[in-house]
């Protein structure tokens, strides 16, 4: 199969971030077919440009076997109408420049959300190219949107619901890798044209090893400084437990909150705590492996009501840690693993005692728990499992196309 894979925030392992396509293409290289990624190489997170185009409009790049084409698209910062006109920059030069491309005929075309306007894109290429069109939902939208406090009679909110129906009747198959997105999909289409296909974790970058024991019991969190990761209440802890000097409260990544966390951090004189930079995906390994708890957390919202499927939970389960997963959402792999722990969000009183309690824990123990989440996450989420399901449906829809 040749597959293209339009995904504006498409990321890389030397960028830190999720690398869903990127651990897909390359598995699907390693069955003997071909991947193009067509991404935006500005930054969703950091806010910054990754790639130099000088006088060019998009850059064409092999990275590990993968042929990706980076869409120059203008910055922005935050959720304002600079974004949207990133967003309509991306999908206005995908229509313009990939035919201009001679690049070979795909089998098959992935229009990947977030936003709607780059699965319009990848529509509407699959009407060019006459190829069956797979529609991904990574972030329902309008419906996050609407989640997260803007009214749903809002004009723009109306023309995503508009965009958001005529995609899904258009597409041959709706995915998503949140388990239970099809209960707001099945609202415009039959459930039968829903597949559920998780995020997951490459297991060959995130080896299993032993904690060593040192000086600090480390807790770390890595990823996203939103305001619906309320790593206030992690920071709250900290201040609690600054005696206790030989717990130490570890944060890394980038976000709009990170200011704001810093000068909390300042103003308490906490020394138990360090916020860091984000690193490239492949250096998350090594931050993960000098931890003893792994920290996940998102506020109570119903932004959550259809599960979750962070890269970041899969990456935690795959080091082999213990595991505070403390979220509302409609699944929990650390439940379903029987193993670490699952917390209600946002209660300082609660989070506070599940860390003593893992504290106290004898390192056996500690390891016991973070060896039973590895192995369930192999046997659950690991790209090759993934992607025997994600091929097997490509190919299905490859053959209907051509009966």
């Amino acid at each position: 199969m040749n597959i293209w894979i339009f995904n504006h925030h498409a990321l890389t392992p030397d960028m830190s971030g999720g690398t869903r396509h990127y651990d897909f293409a390359k598995e699907l290289i390693k069955r003997g077919h071909s991947v193009t990624i067509i991404a935006s190489s500005f930054h969703y997170s950091k806010y910054q440009e990754m790639k130099e185009y000088k006088d060019k409009d998009y850059l064409c790049e092999k990275i590990d076997g993968i042929d990706f084409i980076w869409i120059e698209t203008p910055p922005y910062f935050g959720n304002g109408f600079s974004r949207v006109k990133n967003m309509l920059s991306y999908s206005l030069k995908v229509l313009k420049y990939i035919p201009k491309l001679n690049l070979k005929k795909p089998n098959i075309i992935v229009g990947s959300s977030v936003h709607l306007f780059a699965v319009y894109s990848a529509y509407k290429l699959s009407k060019k190219y006459n190829t069956p069109f797979i529609m991904e939902v990574r972030d329902i939208w309008p419906q996050t949107l609407i989640d997260m406090g803007i009214s749903r009679w809002h004009p723009f909110i109306i023309l995503l619901g508009v965009l958001e129906e005529y995609l899904y009747k258009k597409a041959d198959k709706v995915i998503s890798n949140l388990p239970y997105a099809y209960e707001h999909i099945e609202k415009f289409v039959s459930r039968e044209k829903f597949e559920w296909i998780s995020n997951g974790v490459d297991l060959s970058n995130i080896t299993y090893i032993p904690k060593e024991k040192n000086e600090k019991f480390i807790i770390s969190y890595t990823g996203a400084i939103g305001i619906a990761n309320n790593l206030q209440i992690l920071l709250d802890v900290a201040k609690r437990l600054k005696e206790k000097k030989d717990i130490f409260f570890r944060i890394v990544g980038e976000g709009a909150e990170k200011e704001k966390l810093k000068a909390f951090v300042k103003e308490n004189n906490l020394l138990n705590v360090s916020i860091d930079n984000s690193v490239p995906k492949n250096k998350v390994t090594n931050i993960l492996q000098s931890s003893d708890v792994l920290y996940f957390n998102l506020k109570d919202s119903p932004v959550f009501n259809y599960g979750i499927s962070s890269n970041k939970l899969f990456d935690y389960m795959a080091s082999g840690r213990v595991i505070i997963f403390s979220t509302k959402a409609k699944n929990n792999p650390i439940k379903d693993a029987n193993a670490g722990y699952s917390i209600a969000p946002d209660d300082v009183e609660v989070l506070q005692k599940t860390i003593l309690e893992i504290y106290n824990l004898s390192q056996e123990k500690r390891d016991a728990i973070g060896q039973k989440i590895r192995k369930y996450a192999e046997e659950n989420y690991s790209i090759e499992v993934l992607i025997d399901k994600f091929e097997k449906l490509l190919e299905n829809e490859i053959r209907k196309k051509n009966a």
